[in-house]
């Protein structure tokens, strides 16, 4: 027991440890729980598009000398307010505008960054994750971002699922959804900002994506999935952070492989909804189904529809 404490506490010993694992937890509570919104209305894409057409504020902001993070947010809100304002003339559909946002914002990154002459280490590192590289400033930056994106889905929660689950209903309502959409795609832009130097941008999906349905598969109720992606989300973070910290790999893909390996067991084994849980259970009610079977075969009396008691209007209809 003292060699299992020793070794957890380790990695805590060290200062720049101790900035990676308060980051992973926060960004896994909150992928976790906006995640939730992202996997109920079947935005996984969106999810994907907006960590890759924020590059640019990362490129410029390296280029300027400026926090990588600042630049990330300006392009985040451009992104998020120009997607909406492309969408609410009717003519294309959400997918579509994003589609040409992520294409064309992600290209413009890479031009910028070819300029300099030469790919830049530290903006390469926020493609795959740099989460021991998480400083003071980071730390706070993402605490006061993430904050504020987990009290507005607090605050806005009714609405938020009113028009995740039923869009029409929530118009008759009086819900401006162009509003609410505009909402959502500002809170996870912001959500995928904070994740880019834990995870990285090309692993934020995987964030925003797996903690989340591993819930769903849990339970059918959304508070509980949404606690319980956070609470996924959270312990993939730390227990992939201890796996990075001990095997020297990736901490971004550490973190998502155990996120996985986490949806796996719960495809496999969840109580109710799981693939082997399901078969189990009805093995333990249906014992010898082929029995029942042959032996329905073999006596026609017995598949025949019960006799009907004496007195009752069947039975005397019956009655030869």
């Amino acid at each position: 027991m003292a060699d299992l404490m020793a070794l957890l506490g380790e990695p805590l010993q060290l200062n720049f440890m101790r900035h990676a694992f308060l980051a992973i937890l926060l960004v896994g509570i909150i992928c976790g729980t906006i995640g939730t919104f992202v996997t109920l209305r079947g935005l996984a894409f969106l999810g994907d598009a907006m960590a890759h057409a924020i590059f640019p504020g990362l490129v410029i902001a390296f280029v300027l000398g400026a926090n990588f993070l600042i630049g990330a947010l300006i392009a985040a809100v451009i992104v998020s307010v120009g997607i909406g304002i492309v969408t609410q003339s009717g003519r294309l559909t959400h997918d579509t505008v994003i589609g040409v946002f992520f294409a064309g914002a992600f290209a413009l990154g890479i031009t910028i960054l070819s300029l300099q002459g030469s790919f830049a280490r530290d903006v390469t590192s926020f493609l795959f994750g740099s989460i021991l590289g998480v400083s003071a400033a980071d730390l706070t930056l993402t605490a006061v971002v993430g904050g504020l994106v987990l009290a507005a889905l607090a605050v806005f929660r009714r609405e938020l699922i009113a028009v995740a689950f039923d869009r029409t209903f929530a118009r008759s309502t009086g819900l401006n959804l162009w509003a609410w959409d505009q909402l959502f795609l500002l809170l996870l832009a912001l959500t995928i900002v904070v994740s880019l130097q834990t995870v990285g941008n090309v692993l934020v999906l995987a964030m925003l994506v797996t903690p989340a349905a591993t819930a769903r598969m849990l339970t059918d109720r959304l508070p509980t999935t949404m606690l319980l992606a956070a609470l996924i989300g959270a312990g993939a973070g730390i227990a992939g952070l201890f796996i990075s910290f001990y095997a020297g790999v990736s901490s971004g893909a550490s973190v998502v492989l155990v996120a996985t390996a986490l949806f796996g067991l719960v495809f496999l084994f969840a109580p109710k909804n799981g693939v082997i849980t399901a078969r189990v259970r009805h093995r333990l009610h249906y014992p010898h189904p082929e029995r029942d079977v042959y032996d329905d075969a073999d006596n026609p009396r017995s598949a025949a529809a019960p006799a009907a008691p004496p007195g009752s209007l069947e039975h005397e209809r019956t009655r030869p």
